[in-house]
């Protein structure tokens, strides 16, 4: 269900805060990768969608020359005056607005005062993008508001440089992608590298998209995320040996079995494996979606599942707890782990006719296994930012 930001106690809100009315308001959803992970920085293809959880902004210019940030998520604001360099300021949820504004003084585009207000239903730390959502809006808004001329892929790229360069993640730029070129009942087969993409029908017909959130946080930081980068890295020089490759995603399963054997490390072939055969899946999938074959999709899903846990090694006991519960369902055609692992989501294609059973009955099943409630969610694919 998308919050709409014009609604009335939206706005009452917004001139309660502001002594004067919202004259825009903006929406920007989060995402989840269907399938492909972990192979965005090995050249691969990634498949995503916009969900219907989002970020919400209202905004309206004011005349004393400063930025006022608020949330109704958040207890934390800021009151900033309009001036010719910004930088990060604790670790505050601000701070990607923020970043945001800096991109467009980068840009030597000029900015004026305004009072914004935000409000989301993404999950904070559960891997469907918050942080990405709440940049790719406000890029977004800023763009409209002052007439600022920049294409959407800019702004997609604003939000990456936000992330790597303000904040200080080295994420790639699928979420911003996703965000904001997501469609209503369709999903996104990008190549994060060339950011070459085609959109792909993907209507769930008798399914919806269950997220599971497992209330692990996914911390990257903590994560063995760097470690599997290199081991990438290592794989891809011991296979040029032989082959004459950028990124290990250029070659298929076939090629890789021929020439596996040059790579010394198991362990470092088992990453290389799943690398190259979630990269197939990934166009597998692309095909299997256009032609409506739900099942086949969803066991691309649980293929995806098994080969990270497995191979990637990636997963952890709450994500396989959720896995395990959906392969007894007979209402659900498939489900994985999305985003880096490690904690945050899954994802399942629940028949909708089941899905209040599924979620109380994963509720139940998950709690007495690891001891504490997870949130589960119903979501269609919807649509990327635009204006309300």
């Amino acid at each position: 269900m998308i919050f709409d930001p014009m609604k009335p106690d939206l706005q009452q809100k917004f001139e309660e805060l502001f002594n004067q009315p919202a004259t825009a308001g903006f929406f920007a959803p989060g995402r989840v990768n269907l399938i492909g992970e972990h192979i965005d920085y090995n050249g691969g293809l990634v498949l995503p969608c916009a969900i219907t959880f989002g970020t919400n902004l209202l905004v309206a210019e004011n005349k004393e020359g400063v930025f006022r940030f608020r949330s109704l998520d958040f207890e934390d604001q800021l009151d900033i005056p309009v001036q010719e360099k910004y930088e990060k300021q604790g670790k505050e949820w601000f701070n990607y607005p923020l970043g945001v504004m800096q991109q467009f003084l980068g840009h030597k585009k000029s900015i004026k005062g305004l009072d914004m207000l935000f409000q989301g239903n993404v999950p904070v730390a559960s891997g469907l993008s918050s942080s990405a959502s709440v940049e790719v809006v406000t890029a977004f808004a800023l763009n409209e508001t002052y007439k600022s001329g920049f294409l959407k892929l800019e702004l997609v790229q604003m939000g990456k440089s936000v992330e790597n360069d303000f904040i200080g993640v080295n994420s790639g730029i699928m979420d911003q992608f996703a965000v904001a070129f997501g469609e209503k009942n369709k999903a996104i087969e990008l190549n994060c590298d060339t950011l070459k993409y085609k959109i792909v029908n993907c209507d769930l017909q008798d399914y919806v998209l269950a997220i599971i959130n497992t209330k692990k946080p996914r911390k990257l930081s903590e994560s063995k995320y760097n470690e599997r980068v290199e081991e990438c890295q290592t794989a891809l020089k011991e296979l040029n040996k032989e082959l004459h490759l950028d990124y290990l995603c250029e070659i298929d399963t076939e090629t890789f079995n021929k020439h596996a054997h040059l790579i010394s490390n198991e362990t470092v072939k088992k990453r290389a494996r799943h690398v190259i055969e979630e990269n197939d899946r990934v166009k597998e999938a692309t095909k299997v979606l256009a032609d409506g074959e739900l099942h086949r999709f969803g066991e691309l899903l649980y293929a995806s599942h098994a080969s990270l846990k497995n191979l990637y090694e990636v997963t952890g006991k709450e994500l396989d707890t959720v896995v395990e519960f959906c392969k007894e369902q007979k209402t659900v055609a498939g489900a994985r782990m999305t985003g880096a692992g490690f904690g945050g989501c899954a994802i399942a294609l629940v028949e909708k006719n089941g899905y209040d059973d599924f979620a109380k009955n994963i509720i139940q099943y998950y709690t007495s296994i690891i001891g504490y409630q997870p949130e589960v969610y119903n979501s269609l694919i919807g649509d990327g930012v635009k204006e309300v």
